[in-house]
Order: structure tokens, then C-alpha cells, then sequence
């Protein structure tokens, strides 16, 4: 994908649009990003069709672990959505217009609501391995914004206002519901850094200090892109390491991060699930 080259990036969106259109079932006005914590759902959609980032035009293609890089369109417990199963990020060299354009797409396609997952680290002393947290705001520390260069008007607003980014009705749904199964669940403000490295404990007392419960590589250009585009934003965080106090830390690998959240999938899959059947 190079979007420098050839059509505008409006008119490649509805190219890829026009791609996917046909292969719809009905509206469908939910899309889901199955980033880590929610990779397992791909095994539980009722797909009636799906297909490789690489199939779909100008999509970048996924380089991460765990992200298996298809786009599936099917019912979940009978509700009909368009499906994410991975995202990209800043770190693998795409630029933040390039790794939203996938909701760009959603949006064209109708979408009105966007669940988004993430893995994060937790720079909360109160906020435990393994928590799952709804993000209720974000910090964004990203060296590039998605919607910087000129303001295409048929995607959104020049100036959107960010003080709902994350929808506040979808955040007490999600509190409802965690309440009725019993799950124990928290809100944070999530820190957007470029990645690929973990940060430095300085980098971590840092967060802290300017109100960040939690901290991760992904997820805000993506709820900048879709607020833009006139989505309603739902976002949930699985706590993968403790990164405060900094007192406590301890070297963390991709091994322990990947245990840690799929340990705590399947309390964020059934929040979900209940989620979208009050929808």
C-alpha cells in the first residue's frame, strides 16, 4: 500500500469498499477489531465470508504475531458484523493514515459502532496483570497523527472534538453487563506510544505521573480516525504485565504477554458477546 502513489486516498477507500460491498449480509452497523484479547472470536463467527488483507485492495498486510490478517463478515451469537482479525501499528512501518485505513473502510461500509481490543501494560499500582480495563480516554504520545495533511471533507470534520471519543453509553453497557456476569472490570486512561520496545522504567514513572493507567503500542489513531468518520468508539484493554511500581519490575516477554492475555480472553470475549446482544 503506498498512498502517495496514484488514486487519493478517499477514492482508494471506496475502491476497497466496492470490493467488499457485495459479500455484505444486510447492514451491518457493528465492526469488531480482534486485536490481542479477542483473537480467539475469529473461531466463534458464523462466517459467511472472509478474506486475506492481501485480496482486499490497498490494505497493508499484517507483520505481527497473533494477528492473522483477515477481514470476516458473519454472525456473532446472530449478530451480523464485519470482523478485524488483526491490526497494524506505527512500529512496523506503516504511517498512521495507512494503518487506519482499515476503519476507514468499516465507516464506508456502514459501520456505525467500533469495538477495538488491545493488550496493554498497566502503569496503575491498583491495576493488576491480568485486569480487564475499558478505556475511557487516551493520551496520545504517537510521533504522527492520521488525520495530519489536508482535511478531506466527505471523511470528517477538520477539527473533531475528542471529549466523547470513547463512547460513554457503550462504556455503562459494558459496566451493566460486566456487573451481571460477575466480572471484575475497571476503567483507565490509555497511553498511545510508537512501540516496538517496551518502555524504560523512567518512560513508565513518566506515564504515571501524567494520568496514564495504562500503556500500549496501538488503538489511538485508530479511535482518532474513527471519531473523525463519525463512529461511536468502545474499547477494552487486557492487562498483559505490571509496569508500576517501578520498584516491582521485571524483564517481560512476548512469551508472558501472550500468556497473561489469553488467559484473560475468554472474560472479555463473554463481556463482549453480552455487550453486542443488548445492542
Amino acid at each position: 500500500m503506498n498512498l502517495s502513489e496514484g488514486q487519493n486516498y478517499y477514492d482508494q477507500i471506496q475502491e476497497a469498499s466496492d470490493f467488499l460491498r457485495p459479500h455484505l449480509i444486510g447492514e451491518i452497523p457493528i465492526g469488531l477489531v480482534l486485536g490481542t484479547g479477542l483473537a480467539s472470536v475469529e473461531k466463534e463467527i458464523e462466517s459467511s465470508w472472509s478474506v486475506s488483507y492481501k485480496e482486499i485492495p490497498h490494505f497493508p498486510e499484517s507483520t505481527v504475531e497473533g494477528h492473522t490478517g483477515r477481514l470476516i463478515v458473519g454472525l456473532w451469537d446472530g449478530v451480523p458484523i464485519i470482523a478485524l482479525a488483526g491490526r497494524f501499528h506505527y512500529y512496523e512501518g506503516y504511517s498512521t493514515k495507512e494503518l487506519t485505513f482499515p476503519i476507514r473502510v468499516l465507516r464506508a461500509l456502514g459501520v456505525e459502532k467500533i469495538f477495538l481490543s488491545n493488550a496493554s501494560g498497566s502503569t496503575n499500582a491498583q491495576i493488576e496483570a491480568g485486569d480487564l480495563v475499558v478505556v475511557k480516554d487516551h493520551i496520545n504520545l504517537h510521533p504522527e497523527n492520521p488525520l495530519r495533511g489536508q482535511n478531506d471533507n466527505r471523511l470528517g470534520i477538520r477539527f473533531p472534538d475528542m471529549l466523547r471519543a470513547y463512547d460513554p453509553e457503550l462504556r455503562k453497557l459494558a459496566m451493566d453487563c460486566a456487573n451481571a456476569l460477575g466480572l471484575d472490570l475497571k476503567q483507565g486512561v490509555y497511553v498511545g506510544l510508537q512501540g516496538p520496545n517496551l518502555e524504560t522504567p523512567a518512560e513508565y514513572k513518566f506515564i504515571n505521573i501524567i494520568g496514564g493507567d495504562l500503556v500500549g503500542m496501538s488503538t489511538v489513531p485508530e479511535v482518532i480516525a474513527a471519531v473523525h468518520s463519525g463512529m461511536s468508539v468502545f474499547c477494552i484493554s487486557v492487562v498483559s504485565n505490571k509496569c508500576y511500581p517501578i520498584e516491582g519490575l521485571s524483564e517481560t516477554t512476548i512469551e508472558e504477554v501472550l500468556d497473561v492475555v489469553n488467559a484473560s480472553s475468554s472474560r472479555m470475549i463473554s463481556l463482549v458477546r453480552a455487550m453486542l446482544k443488548k445492542i
